[in-house]
């Protein structure tokens, strides 16, 4: 994905001005050649970070509009969250798949297409400057922090760089989960996820002597 901008170029001021480069940039990923952008007000609390557009994300222009998108919602609404308050963005803008007959098929982006999107995302979240970014599923994380980092051993509260953040399930892992008592239990477990990282948005400056927020009562 071309920038169109050299590194000595100053960042975008503005939300508005970021999303009008992501458009006019070509996309890295092989599959769609149109940017999902990001939705949620400016100033947002949690900012919520998944994968990339899929298919009915990149046929609406929005994301988390599909099935993993459904869930999300409904998970947002049982945690007490509104959707409308929170920021949605993808780690990767563009619907990266494959033909196979009439469906277009999913393929997970590379390590290296992640990194080389990593500086959309890092933008997008300064203009936005939300108090908790939530990485949803392994590609987030490693967008967010930079490296490989395995969601299950890492999962809960931590810190991307200079960012307060929470790690947890893309919510199409929950999808797949083929037993229903197993899939049950996850989606409650991803439910109590987002109401932590509700209550860390929302939470006491981090003391520097202690490394950690103080959570309010609730």
């Amino acid at each position: 994905m071309r920038r169109g901008r050299t590194q000595d170029d100053a960042p975008p001021a503005t939300l508005v001005e970021l999303n009008k480069l992501i458009k006019m940039a070509s996309p890295l990923v092989s599959g769609s050649a149109k940017a999902v952008l990001g939705e949620g007000p400016i100033g947002a609390a949690l900012a919520f970070v998944g994968e990339q557009p899929g298919d009915q994300e990149d046929r609406q222009g929005r994301p988390f509009v599909g099935p993993a998108g459904q869930l999300l919602q409904r998970a947002l609404s049982d945690a007490g969250i509104d959707r409308n308050h929170v920021y949605l963005t993808n780690a990767v803008k563009h619907f990266k798949f494959e033909k196979r007959g009439k469906r277009r098929i999913h393929q997970r982006p590379t390590a290296g297409e992640v990194k080389h999107y990593r500086w959309w995302l890092e933008q997008e979240l300064r203009l936005v400057h939300p108090r908790i970014v939530v990485a949803l599923g392994a590609t987030a994380v490693l967008a967010l922090a930079g490296k490989v980092t395995p969601v299950g051993r890492n999962r809960g509260p931590t810190t991307f760089e200079d960012r307060r953040g929470y790690i947890t399930v893309h919510p199409s892992y929950l999808l797949r989960v083929p037993d229903r008592r197993a899939r049950e239990k996850g989606y409650q477990d991803f439910v109590l996820d987002l109401q932590k990282a509700r209550k860390l948005a929302h939470a006491k400056p981090i003391d520097a002597r202690r490394g950690t927020a103080t959570l309010p009562n609730g």
